[in-house]
């Protein structure tokens, strides 16, 4: 079932999910202080990433309740290297004034290592970044303007079984024209619009304590200049009203099902550097996708503990759009990870 939203407010005055289901716009109003769980439990963030297929940069900004954590992440896939630095602070509660929309408003973060700021007026994003000693010698500065936002998005409203006030509101916003630099150094590279990309992964919610997700994300300029993409997902909370996969050309969603990510197993265990297939339920959708590099990383601070294994590499294969043409995709860079929280 992929039930679409309907415009209204996202929560009743008792905290719950007033609907479940997708849209391709933010058709459901977020407001913090409708939220009825305790502070400790709500997760507010952006992560952005970009790319142009040879490397690509990532930046978290995260309030999880008792904890912020807040991250950039360089993946050079043509050595291939990369490295996540973070710093986390405790009991942020909110103090970020992360905002109710993905459209418009600024988020930042400052202290004596670290200033990363996200500015967003109507849809003209600017992300700046000054980590010193992100390498443990060198500072890492970055500066990239993210336009042409997509008609569509992927945005879904998740319920919890297990709690009825635990709900996750997300959105994707993929494929913007990119174009910027970092510096490592002495080290500058540059995010030119012909080749670069950005997406938003956007996210309000309150969990449940554990949780595993997969997910996957791929944006891709082609050679006569159009854009494809796809956002899939699935794992935690109770999808049955709908699913966060959706195909995009030049902006435009394709909706699709549900999807499994079939990682191989050696020993009992995950391989994930070994080829993943990915399908979907419909016949719509099937990639193999080749591992490049593992961004692996892990923390256990007690209450809080994560597991990623964010694996970048290429995707090739085919989906069949909404009115039934096939796109063929071949060696498209990108990303699927699984992921286990509990916080």
């Amino acid at each position: 079932m992929q039930n679409k939203l309907t415009k209204g407010r996202l929560l009743d005055d008792e905290g719950r999910l007033l609907q479940a289901g997708y849209s391709t716009t933010l058709a459901r109003r977020y407001d913090r202080k409708y939220i009825a769980a305790s502070k400790w439990r709500i997760k507010e963030w952006d992560y952005y990433i970009v790319s142009d297929g040879k490397r690509s940069i990532a930046f978290t900004l995260s309030d999880i309740g008792y904890a912020g954590l807040m991250s950039v992440s360089v993946i050079d896939l043509e050595k291939p290297a990369c490295r996540t630095t973070s710093k986390v602070v405790v009991f942020p509660f909110g103090k970020y004034g992360f905002p109710n929309t993905y459209e418009d408003g600024d988020v930042k973060f400052e202290s004596g290592q670290l200033k990363l700021y996200f500015r967003n007026d109507k849809g003209k994003r600017e992300i700046e970044c000054v980590y010193k000693k992100w390498n443990g010698t060198d500072t890492l500065k970055a500066k990239i303007k993210l336009s042409d936002p997509p008609r569509d998005a992927m945005v879904i409203a998740t319920p919890f079984k297990e709690d009825e006030h635990a709900f996750y509101y997300n959105a994707k916003l993929n494929c913007m024209t990119a174009e910027g630099y970092y510096e490592i150094g002495d080290d500058r590279y540059e995010f030119k619009p012909s080749s670069a990309l950005g997406t938003l992964d956007w996210g309000r919610g309150v969990w449940t304590y554990k949780n595993v997700w997969y997910w996957g994300s791929m944006q891709c300029r082609l050679r006569n200049g159009h854009t494809i993409g796809f956002n899939l997902g699935y794992g935690f909370g109770d999808t049955s009203q709908a699913s966060e996969n959706m195909f995009f050309t030049d902006g435009i969603a394709h909706k699709l099902g549900n999807v499994v990510f079939n990682i191989p197993q050696t020993d009992g265990k995950d391989d994930f550097m070994r080829e993943w297939t990915i399908k979907d339920d419909e016949d719509r959708l099937f990639m193999r996708f080749k591992p490049i590099i593992d961004r692996y990383d892990a923390m256990n601070l007690a209450v809080i503990a994560t597991c990623q294994h964010q694996v970048f590499g290429e995707f090739s294969g085919y989906v069949r759009l909404d009115d039934g043409s096939v796109i063929e995709i071949e060696k498209c860079r990108g990303f699927a990870e699984k992921v286990v929280n509990k916080w």
